[in-house]
């Protein structure tokens, strides 16, 4: 069902776009991927090599940490599969990562699994940077959107609900003593353990560096891309990181955003003057090349990993 559902929900808002569109509008489509420069999508790509790269180098400071030597390619390869496991069940590739080091380097999958948790802490503060950062600069463009989308009497009643409710989960966080209460502050515990051995380890300011790395290759892998088509290449870099912020939010509903990410692309670019279907188009191009390196890369992996490991 976890893969299932989430395909079923892509496929859903495809038929939704595709259906919303004239004929006249789905040829304008084609005309855009006939007419794009994939120089920009290669150039994407590459970038995303380095950010995979980083990811992989990163990991080895928090095994350091914990005693272990491992070798960069088994690294590399493990976060490459992580990626490929996550276009059919969203967060599995967390999992895979800590069983290829399980398999190949002989480190306990808890230990293995425990640092990939501190680096998703890590990785979420960074990402709640950028979306204050953005935010901030973009604010007039973004309430104008809310307010058109969601009347202030829905937001007022929102921001209500939500504050009621985060003040009951509070009470029962802390008066609680429900078992599904404890096993969750254990795990939250296990988040603060992770979190303080990162500013505990010897190469921290490594580590910190290529977090920030891995962000702005995905910041940038994405903003070059909107060289391909004409139509996109005079946008914002503003507008690029709410786009990707809010690709970054919704990108989790379906497998890697399959068919969310085109039409998430469409709606923000519309904000800033880029028609419905150069938006869509790009969301494409974008989404397909992305999700095509992921495969490739992951299916390599695969195939390398016995062969290197070979004794």
């Amino acid at each position: 069902m976890s893969i299932i559902v989430p395909f079923l929900l892509g496929i859903g808002i495809i038929v939704y776009q595709y259906n919303s569109f004239t004929d006249q509008q789905i040829t304008e489509i084609k005309s855009y991927f006939k007419n794009a420069d994939y120089f920009y999508i290669f150039l994407s790509l590459v970038i995303a090599l380095f950010g995979f790269w980083s990811r992989a180098y990163r990991w080895k400071f928090s095994l350091e940490h914990l005693g272990y030597q491992t070798h960069i390619h088994n690294n590399v390869m493990a976060v490459c599969i992580a990626y490929l496991m996550n276009l059919t069940v969203p967060r599995s590739g967390e999992v895979s990562r800590a069983l290829v080091l399980k398999k190949y380097e002989n480190i306990p999958f808890d230990k293995a699994f425990g640092t990939i948790v501190a680096e998703r802490v890590v990785d979420l503060l960074i990402f709640f940077l950028f979306v204050i950062i953005g935010f901030i600069f973009q604010f007039n463009v973004l309430k104008d959107y809310v307010l058109e989308k969601i009347p202030i009497e829905k937001l007022l009643l929102l921001f209500a609900i939500g504050t009621i409710g985060f003040v009951v989960i509070l009470i029962i966080w802390f008066y609680s003593n429900w078992k599904i209460v404890n096993k969750l502050k254990e795990k939250f515990s296990g988040l603060i353990e992770g979190m303080t051995s990162i500013l505990k380890m010897k190469n921290k300011w490594a580590f910190l560096f290529h977090s920030f790395f891995i962000w702005f290759t995905y910041i940038l892998m994405f903003y070059v891309t909107i060289f391909a088509l004409k139509e996109t290449s005079d946008i914002s870099f503003g507008a690029v990181v709410i786009a990707f912020i809010f690709l970054s939010l919704a990108i989790g509903f379906t497998n890697n955003g399959f068919g969310v990410y085109p039409l998430i692309v469409a709606e923000i670019f519309l904000l800033y003057g880029v028609s419905k279907t150069a938006g869509t188009a790009f969301g494409w191009l974008a989404w397909t090349s992305q999700t095509l390196l992921m495969i490739v890369l992951g299916g390599l992996s695969f195939l390398f990993l016995p062969i290197l490991n070979r004794k």
